[in-house]
């Protein structure tokens, strides 16, 4: 199977319009991780994104009568804008079906490079079906973004390259891991020529639809994806990515959305590029990697694989940034309330940066602040901050990887509050759009009263609620079955620390 790939692979026509991009050393990340990490700037491809060599890859093999009934897919991402640029160079007519919840710089990017884009649902789900009802009425060719053999080795080319580039020594290769197109092409010629070299998959770690499959020697569906790093968020494996996959992935690592927002600006830091969350895996990859293993002196490649990212969702990467750096500890404190209490607290900090301070009276004998204070993974890490702080007799919490505190606490005023009896707390997330907030709480309906509310549209690709619901005890059996209409991912928060000190 993997010598069909390889000659596949070596004789893509993807150089039509996709260019060899750089094997870029990341100098400063190197030193600190002391190892020598490598990018495989794939962003500076025409569209920003590796999609462009399958998608043309796969538009060159079609027949002449194929091409006459034009081509359809499925997309809100990187693999649309790759398939319109394809099919304009070949002369072929491109329909791109995408959710109406698909953000304006990757409509703008099918328009702008021939595609005709049809908005239909809300969601990949609605806009596959449509997809799928236009090859049936309109007799279009379907274009899979990743479960196609001639699409899996034009994404191959990108190890071909990398082989090329860097002849010498070379440990492992991190992929990020959406349906597996790009690290099936990548294990096919890399275990086909040097097996020596890992291949590793990095995924979201609520988007392991590959790191499940391999659990499970199986295909697995996951039951809802992450929308972060929405040009992966994919629930199940391909069917062919997933027979390359199972057999010549060495290993798949998974990484939470702060470590993606602080290789984000790893990235940033060494190339004064911005990469999208998607394209950020591998470096996120690598670093866990190397924290987890302890190597050193090896060269460790990571796959830069896209730019396409809304500007205004770089406030939501700088904001988590600093925390998956493990340069900033959030935690809850409680102080006496008592005057030179703050004082002393500032003095147990010592010279660390407070970099947030929310304080809330709540009784006569002591008060909760949430503080934000600058720490550093190996100088000063936070657990030395918090150990500090309980020797100078200060309760602490450390919230840090608390979601409920990072997303919402942190952004609320008030405090407890009075009068209300029998709450419930949920937190949702949805996928963002015009009219997003309105629709939700009109599918909420009024059978429970709302007790408390907080909405954030901070450029991610999914709104985020927390709500308060008054839910009399021998009514919280119903709760459950009332989301899941809905539909939106919810988690119940009731007996999360962070709200129980600051808002319950």
């Amino acid at each position: 199977m993997l010598e069909q790939y390889v000659k596949m692979i070596l004789t893509s026509r993807v150089y039509d319009v996709a260019v060899e991009t750089p094997l870029q050393p990341a100098g400063q990340l190197s030193e600190r991780l002391n190892n020598k990490i490598l990018l495989k700037r794939e962003d500076l491809q025409p569209v920003f994104s590796f999609k462009i060599r399958g998608a043309y890859n796969k538009l060159a093999q079609l027949s002449a009568e194929e091409l006459v009934r034009g081509v359809v897919t499925a997309s809100a991402g990187n693999h649309a804008q790759g398939l319109a640029l394809a099919a304009r160079e070949l002369g072929i007519k491109a329909t791109i079906v995408m959710p109406n919840t698909t953000p304006e710089i990757k409509i703008e990017g099918v328009r702008s490079r021939g595609g005709i884009v049809v908005l239909h649902g809300d969601s990949f789900p609605e806009a596959l079906a449509h997809s799928l009802k236009l090859v049936d009425e309109q007799g279009m060719v379907y274009i899979h973004p990743y479960d196609d053999p001639y699409t899996i080795a034009g994404q191959g080319t990108v190890a071909m390259e990398i082989l090329r580039q860097h002849p010498g020594d070379l440990d492992a290769i991190f992929v990020p891991v959406g349906g597996g197109g790009l690290i099936a092409g990548i294990a096919a010629y890399v275990k086909y020529l040097r097996p020596g070299i890992k291949v590793i998959g990095v995924e979201p770690d609520d988007s392991n639809c590959l790191q499940q499959a391999m659990r499970a020697g199986e295909r697995v569906v996951l039951p809802q994806v992450g929308l972060f790093a929405d040009g992966v968020a994919v629930a199940q494996i391909g069917q062919y990515t997933f027979e390359i996959c199972k057999d010549h992935v060495d290993e798949v690592i998974t990484v939470s959305t702060d470590e993606i927002c602080a290789a984000i600006k790893d990235i940033y830091d060494d190339t004064r590029s911005i990469t999208e969350p998607a394209g950020a895996l591998g470096v996120a990859g690598i670093k866990k990697y190397v924290e987890a293993r302890g190597v050193s002196g090896q060269t460790l490649v990571a796959i830069d694989s896209g730019a396409n990212v809304n500007f205004d969702r770089l406030r939501h990467v700088a904001e988590r940034a600093e925390l998956g750096e493990g340069r900033e500890a959030i935690i809850a404190v409680t102080i006496p309330e008592r005057p030179g209490s703050f004082k002393a607290f500032c003095e147990a900090v010592g010279k660390r940066q407070i970099t947030e301070f929310n304080y809330r009276y709540h009784t006569g004998h002591e008060a909760h602040i949430f503080v934000g204070v600058q720490t550093h993974p190996e100088r000063d890490p936070r657990a030395v901050l918090v150990q500090t702080l309980q020797s100078h007799g200060f309760p602490v919490l450390d919230l840090t990887d608390n979601e409920l505190a990072k997303l919402h606490i942190r952004h609320m005023v008030g405090g407890h509050a009075v009068r209300v009896s029998d709450e419930m707390v949920l937190r949702f997330e949805f996928p963002e759009r015009p009219g997003a907030l309105f629709n939700f709480l009109d599918k909420l309906g009024g059978r429970w009263n709302i007790s408390m509310f907080h909405y954030r549209n901070h450029g991610a690709a999914d709104g985020r609620v927390v709500a308060g619901l008054q839910v009399p005890e021998e009514e919280r059996h119903l709760v459950a079955g009332a989301l899941a209409e809905i539909g939106y991912p919810f988690w119940d928060e009731t007996d999360n620390p962070a709200y129980q000190l600051f808002l319950g």
